[in-house]
């Protein structure tokens, strides 16, 4: 097997086993809440304030479905509209305090769900996990659209 076939192999494996472990999370909190509702909101905290179309392609949802999306959190005070310092006649959505409470309370949440399934990691499982963490972290800030500067974001979703 070639590295490139290795590392193609390991990187469908990791994303597999990404999604088996955050629905386990979701599914152990017990909560109905809907995944996108915090997809959503931890792009705005990682972002800081969009569009609605930008928040929508970086969710990779449509715009009408993020308008709902955003409607829903916006009802509930997690999320409020702000006029658009680039055009006046533009509003852009960020979290508020209570939508940051609510978020790191479900990320606290399916730590703790989590925690059961790792509490016999070695000390030296553990170190690697937080070096792959670190790694994995590292790459998705290099090329993630959510944490590139907001003239480079704008100037990507409109080509």
């Amino acid at each position: 097997m070639t590295r490139s076939t290795d590392l193609h192999t390991l990187l469908g494996d990791l994303v597999q086993a990404n999604s088996r472990l955050v629905r386990i999370a979701a599914q152990a909190t017990g909560s109905t809440e809907s995944s996108a509702t915090w997809r959503t909101l931890r792009v705005l905290q990682q972002s800081g304030p969009l569009r609605v179309g930008e928040l929508a392609a970086l969710s990779r949802v449509a715009q009408p479905t993020m308008t709902k999306i955003v409607a829903g959190l916006a009802d509930r005070g997690w999320v409020e509209r702000i006029a658009d310092p680039d055009d006046a006649r533009a509003a852009q959505i960020v979290v508020t305090p209570a939508g940051a409470t609510a978020v790191d309370g479900w990320v606290e949440e399916l730590t703790s769900a989590l925690h059961p399934y790792f509490a016999d990691l070695t000390v030296d499982e553990l170190d690697a996990l937080r070096r792959t963490v670190a790694l994995l972290q590292e790459r998705v800030e290099l090329n993630d659209p959510a944490t590139t500067d907001k003239s480079t974001r704008t100037k990507e979703l409109s080509h």
